[in-house]
């Protein structure tokens, strides 16, 4: 491989925000759990493993998960505390390297090439990490270890739960020869079903086509399909994610298709948002209304402002504008308010690449 080689570590924790919930309440350990959503409404937010081997998996609707397993356990999110707990296994990453990408509450990449404690193995290092929030936090972590971001998150989910895998530079391509075509990143259900109709179940059949043949049927991602299937991607782990958007939605209790009501929810919604922008200490322009039907269908309605805005009095006014931009069409069951374009977009500065031997 004439590409640059880092030693690249995927941190998942299993079931995080189910899990979390069992820690801190022992009558639920052992049980399925969903957090989020009621036995009537809503939407799963995640599931714990004993959930899982019903068939009940996150963004499912409650009445779905119910069907699979009538004895589910619904509790309320705590964000909150999710984020208390993700500082402290964050906290933990930052003890062998500086150059961890948080991906959300409960996944994040770390570059290990060089780290803090002088250690040569990366997977040595996984398993240790793992072995600290363990004894410090209280939750399992699964890992997956390898020479790019690509490689190392599909490695994590491969031992899961209270595992991890390594792919080492030598064996990456005869892994991703053998690897299903659903399973490589950029290609959902229905590229997947595309590919199958050029012959292209697994890898090994993706690396037969040219990146012109790719490019020509499947646009500027084929470009990414010939060289991920190769083992190249050259993405850095980037500690200052740029942060690309804020939103607060609310699934609703019951459908309404009166705008007078749907005002009174995005108005609690705006002020949840309010408070968002203000912690996290940043201003946008763009503020978008996603309306979720009961048909499951989505549409968003987006305004571009001249000015950097964050507080209520300020964005609010464009919500109500995008409510009554058109009729609605049909009962709502959800309501959400985003902003973007925000203030805090700055280009981050990236380091050079350098080629590396190394132990894994």
């Amino acid at each position: 491989m004439d590409f640059p080689i880092r030693k690249i570590i995927h941190i998942d924790m299993d079931a995080f925000y189910a899990s979390v919930e069992q820690m801190d309440n022992p009558d639920l350990m052992g049980k399925p759990v969903a957090v989020g959503g009621n036995r009537e409404r809503g939407v799963i937010a995640a599931a714990s493993y004993e959930a899982r081997k019903f068939g009940v998996r996150s963004a499912m609707s409650s009445k779905m998960a119910v069907l699979k397993c009538p004895e589910l356990i619904f509790v309320p999110p705590r964000f909150e505390r999710y984020k208390e707990i993700s500082n402290k296994i964050r906290e933990i990453f930052h003890r062998y390297t500086d150059l961890v990408e948080p991906l959300s509450l409960d996944e994040a990449f770390l570059d290990v090439t060089e780290n803090k404690i002088g250690h040569p193995s990366a997977t040595l290092l996984a398993s240790e990490i793992r072995y600290h929030i363990k004894q410090e936090v209280g939750l399992n972590a699964s890992a997956g270890i390898s020479i790019n971001k690509f490689t190392a998150k599909i490695a994590s989910d491969i031992n899961k739960p209270n595992g991890q895998k390594t792919i080492p530079p030598e064996e990456v391509l005869p892994f991703l020869e053998q690897l299903p075509i659903r399973k490589f990143f950029g290609v959902g259900k229905v590229t997947a079903e595309k590919m199958k109709l050029h012959g292209i179940h697994y890898g090994m059949d993706l690396r037969r086509f040219s990146k012109d043949y790719l490019e020509e049927h499947f646009g500027k991602s084929g470009a990414h399909f010939y060289n991920i299937v190769r083992g190249i991607q050259h993405s850095e782990v980037k500690p200052d994610r740029i942060r690309k958007s804020i939103a607060a939605e609310r699934t609703l209790e019951k459908d309404i298709s009166q705008e007078d009501f749907m005002l009174e929810h995005l108005e609690r919604i705006a002020d949840t948002l309010e408070g968002r922008m203000k912690k996290s200490k940043v201003n946008a322009r763009t503020i978008t209304l996603k309306l979720k039907y009961s048909d499951f269908t989505i549409q968003t309605r987006s305004k571009t402002i001249e000015r950097y805005v964050s507080e209520k009095a300020d964005f609010f006014p464009v919500v109500k504008e995008l409510l009554a931009q058109e009729p609605v069409k049909d009962a709502v069951r959800l309501l959400g308010i985003s902003m973007s374009k925000l203030d805090a977009e700055n280009p981050t500065s990236e380091a050079l690449d350098e080629q590396l031997e190394m132990e894994f």
